[in-house]
């Protein structure tokens, strides 16, 4: 990655790794693409591009769900940024290579333990939520998701022939739950201010450790309101007043499932883009750069697949957050924000959102990079006005 100060602005040479995966993954990452396309256009970026494979396009063609030369690739980049893997040729879970696997294995490699999902509910879309609209006035929240520890990762044993017993365990260290308790607090300083951190330890000797660390960083964010909630308690609050959550800090596993849950705040996991960072950056344009990997969180979807119909805004708002953790270019992650926001607040929808219409992937695609134009010109015209 290369930046370069010219008289007038501060362009960047990024390369950047699209993983399309499986199901509607190569149709949203080809509209993020499209996105990317058209914010280097008007900021005189140069974004260069590459393919390769993984999931179960990868195991099809080479029978590995993360090859060589693709990890080896995703090491080169700037960023990555993934679609989707998995689907029903590759569901089997006794299946001895799975889709999934080249994932996690992604994910390890790369070092990116802190997922971020953030849930906002957009203004005109309280019927698609499940919630009542005066809950969702308000709500914009941050997951913080520790991804490469817990139980997903500790010691296992599957269940054989011979035995009818499985198990698999969960562990964390203090410096795991402690560099993931600083990226959420350092979130929550550009933020609202306010962390809680969601744990079972009333009954699990990892989250009684995962307790007395978080608590202990918090010390040093003393301007910053924090709490601790048994994960029973957060599941219940999260339906009950989710505007009360500003940025929630957990463990592997119950951050997979209460960021799902949260995903019915906005409407449609079709709305929602997360990262995945080895670290937070530095809120300096110039600071280093951080190893990401980006993605949407709603899956493959099969039964979508290849009829142009996937909502795309989850892969482009991933973009945006591309642009603003791993390439410092806060301005046009704005942007994207803003134009994806002004496409639902006139009303365009895909058939996740509104059920019977007829706007699809390519439509949606094109009315964003529309409003981000529109947005782009009006920004030009400020500027020139105040520079008058």
């Amino acid at each position: 990655m290369r930046r370069t100060n010219g008289k007038v602005k501060d362009t960047m040479d990024a390369t950047i790794l699209l993983l399309p995966g499986d199901g509607v993954g190569p149709e949203v990452v080809s509209s993020a693409q499209q996105v990317l396309e058209a914010v280097a256009a008007e900021a005189g970026h140069t974004f260069r591009f590459r393919d390769a494979r993984i999931g179960g396009t990868a195991i099809d063609e080479e029978g590995d769900p993360l090859p060589p030369d693709t990890m080896a690739a995703c090491l080169q980049a700037d960023a990555v940024l993934l679609g989707a893997v998995g689907g029903p040729r590759w569901a089997d879970p006794t299946r001895p290579v799975r889709p999934e696997q080249g994932l996690l294995r992604l994910r390890e490699v790369l070092g990116t333990f802190a997922n971020l999902r953030p849930v906002r509910a957009y203004p005109g879309l309280e019927d698609a939520s499940a919630l009542r609209p005066d809950r969702l006035d308000g709500v914009d929240l941050m997951i913080v998701r520790e991804l490469t520890g817990g139980i997903y990762f500790g010691t296992r044993e599957e269940a054989s022939t011979d035995s009818k017993t499985a198990f698999d365990t969960m562990a964390y260290s203090e410096p795991e739950v402690e560099r993931l308790a600083h990226v959420a607090f350092r979130l929550a300083r550009s933020r609202r201010r306010r962390v809680i951190s969601v744990d079972k330890a009333n009954v699990l000797a990892s989250s009684r450790l995962w307790r007395r660390v978080v608590t202990q960083v918090a010390r040093e964010y003393p301007d910053v309101a924090f709490e601790s909630m048994l994960v029973d308690a957060a599941a219940m609050h999260l339906l009950r007043c989710p505007r009360d959550f500003d940025v929630l800090v957990t463990g592997n596993l119950f951050g997979d499932i209460l960021a799902d849950e949260a995903s019915m705040l906005a409407g449609s996991m079709g709305l929602l883009p997360s990262a995945s960072l080895a670290g937070l950056p530095e809120p300096s344009r110039n600071g280093p750069p951080v190893r990401g990997l980006y993605e949407p969180v709603h899956g493959s979807a099969p039964d979508i697949a290849g009829k142009g119909i996937a909502n795309p805004l989850g892969a482009i708002l991933s973009a945006a957050m591309l642009l603003r953790h791993s390439l410092g270019l806060a301005r046009e992650a704005d942007g994207i924000e803003d134009a994806v926001a002004q496409v639902l607040a006139d009303g365009v929808r895909t058939p996740d959102l509104s059920p019977g219409s007829e706007t699809g992937t390519a439509a949606m695609t094109r009315a964003v990079v529309e409003a981000l134009d529109a947005g782009a010109a009006k920004t030009l015209r400020s500027e020139a006005k105040a520079h008058a």
